[in-house]
């Protein structure tokens, strides 16, 4: 003859779920089917709605180019030399030396840079000169991390 037991059962939050386990002949528990249910409906309720709405996916496209852009150990400290410069800009003269890589790459490097939207390029002379985006950083953080 089958008999009824209850046991708490842990869940992800800090409340327990009581669930009736039902006991067969053979020795077997299984959840009695009332229970089934109830613990379906606690585990809806323990998820909470958003609390901000999440980005689109225009904005996703836009802000994975962003990270693309600064994956790169050669263009993140691209990044970071620009930003040490006096008015955050720095000639691509002064620019090649510290990465120890050849002028075309490093020229390759800024172009991503410059068309994720991070450095803006002015030419002057026979130089170009790039200077980091106010807050072009800060967005990404902005919109991704809520912050």
């Amino acid at each position: 003859m089958p008999f009824t037991e209850t046991r708490a059962v842990p869940e992800a939050s800090t409340a327990a779920v009581a669930l009736d386990f039902v006991t067969n002949a053979t020795g077997v528990s299984d959840v009695a089917d009332g229970a089934t249910d109830a613990a379906a409906a606690a585990a809806a309720a323990c998820c909470a709605p958003a609390a901000r709405e999440a980005i689109g996916a225009d904005e996703a496209e836009r802000l994975a180019r962003l990270l693309k852009a600064v994956a790169d150990p050669a263009r993140l400290r691209l990044v970071s030399l620009v930003a040490a410069h006096d008015d955050m800009e720095a000639c691509v003269c002064d620019l090649t030396e510290p990465l120890g890589l050849s002028q075309p790459t490093v020229s390759h490097h800024l172009k991503v840079l410059v068309d994720a939207g991070i450095l803006t390029r002015d030419k002057r002379g026979t130089w170009a000169y790039y200077r980091l985006v106010p807050g072009a950083l800060g967005t990404l953080a902005d919109r991704v991390l809520g912050l």
